[in-house]
């Protein structure tokens, strides 16, 4: 039995706080919209030191990327790490930086990839479409303000990692989290899993790549599948991400068919003495060179947008490694970025995951 009043028999005050929380939303909020927030990794927003090193300390300082003694790596992260690194990374920056806009190309293609994934939903006018960094600007706070300003009473959070990571998509579930744990009106809230072998993400890769084949005069003798790596030890304590870098590849190869022969997974994007999961990207690379291999393809899927570890450490320091030792031809195959495949891949998901909501 329904023992709450009839909203008829109350005042207009009464009335109001009677009203069902769905009301309430569509009352206060006028819209009881779905936020669908897509959120990839970081940029610095210039290529200058300080720049840099923003972002780089906010980054760094994430327990969940660097989960060493917090004394002894504060000393290191403010006495070595914070000195040096920024003008080395502002330089690598320079060298991928979008002059036109001003802007690390990350930036450039998550916005792209926000507005292609707003109009492929436009059929769905209350789905309002949004996008954030985890480190650096926009921030995941003032974007899940704005979707909240306007009128969204549910949010989809899409952290932009095919394979889960602690260091990468936990993260951003835990910088949500605290955003809205001092909210005092909270959304309902949904985060999107990991999708390492999706059949519509694998055959998406599988197409881009052999179509970025088809344009080369040349034949590639071996592809590696380079995955951004992880130390050793966060996999020890149980992080999946490795095992969902091997399905990925175990996948792709199956969807390349001929091709998926010559297909090898590898790590890159190490950082510090520790020992980081193998084989390494850049070692693999020279010692195929040595071995006799002339022609190098290297794709990531992992990557969801190119940036900086894949347009300037693959596509550039990588080709060097391969040429410089003996290899002769070298191209690397761009991530899916804002491409027709690309954003298929994120409405199938999104579609997914707003089941009921819809």
């Amino acid at each position: 039995m329904n023992d709450r009043p009839a909203v008829s028999s109350l005042t207009p005050e009464l009335a109001a706080s009677a009203l069902t929380g769905d009301d309430r939303v569509r009352d206060d909020r006028g819209g009881g919209k779905i936020g669908v927030l897509l959120v990839n990794l970081g940029t610095p927003d210039g290529t200058d030191y300080w720049s840099v090193r923003r972002y780089l300390k906010e980054f760094l300082s994430d327990r969940r990327v660097i989960e060493t003694n917090r004394a002894l790596w504060w000393v290191i992260l403010n006495g070595v790490v914070l000195t040096v690194r920024p003008s080395k990374s502002g330089k690598k920056y320079r060298r991928v930086w979008n002059e036109t806009l001003n802007e690390s190309p990350l930036r450039t293609i998550t916005r792209a990839q926000s507005a292609n994934v707003a109009a492929a939903l436009a059929s769905h006018p209350e789905i309002v479409v949004d996008w954030a960094m985890r480190y650096g600007s926009p921030s995941i706070a003032s974007r899940i303000e704005a979707l909240m300003t306007q009128g969204c009473d549910r949010l989809l959070v899409f952290p932009l990692y095919p394979q889960y990571a602690a260091a990468t998509t936990a993260t951003v579930n835990d910088l949500v989290f605290d955003v809205l744990k001092t909210a005092r009106y909270q959304p309902a809230l949904r985060t999107v899993p990991a999708y390492a072998h999706d059949p519509v993400y694998i055959e998406a890769l599988a197409k881009s790549i052999k179509a970025h084949l088809a344009t080369l005069d040349w034949q590639p003798e071996a592809i590696l599948a380079s995955f951004h790596g992880v130390p050793q030890a966060y996999v020890d304590k149980g992080d999946p991400y490795q095992r969902q870098c091997v399905l990925t590849t175990e996948a792709l190869r199956r969807a390349l068919g001929t091709d998926g022969a010559k297909l090898k997974l590898t790590f890159q994007s190490r950082f510090g003495r520790a020992e980081w999961l193998k084989p390494y990207t850049d070692n693999t690379v020279e010692a195929l060179a040595r071995e006799g291999v002339k022609r190098l393809a290297i794709v990531t899927p992992g990557f969801a947008a190119d940036c900086l570890e894949t347009l300037e450490e693959i596509a550039g320091e990588n080709k060097e490694i391969f040429l410089d030792h003996g290899g002769e031809k070298f191209t690397f195959i761009p991530s899916l970025n804002d491409s027709e495949g690309g954003i298929e891949v994120f409405i199938h998901i999104i579609r997914r995951e707003l089941q009921g909501w819809l």
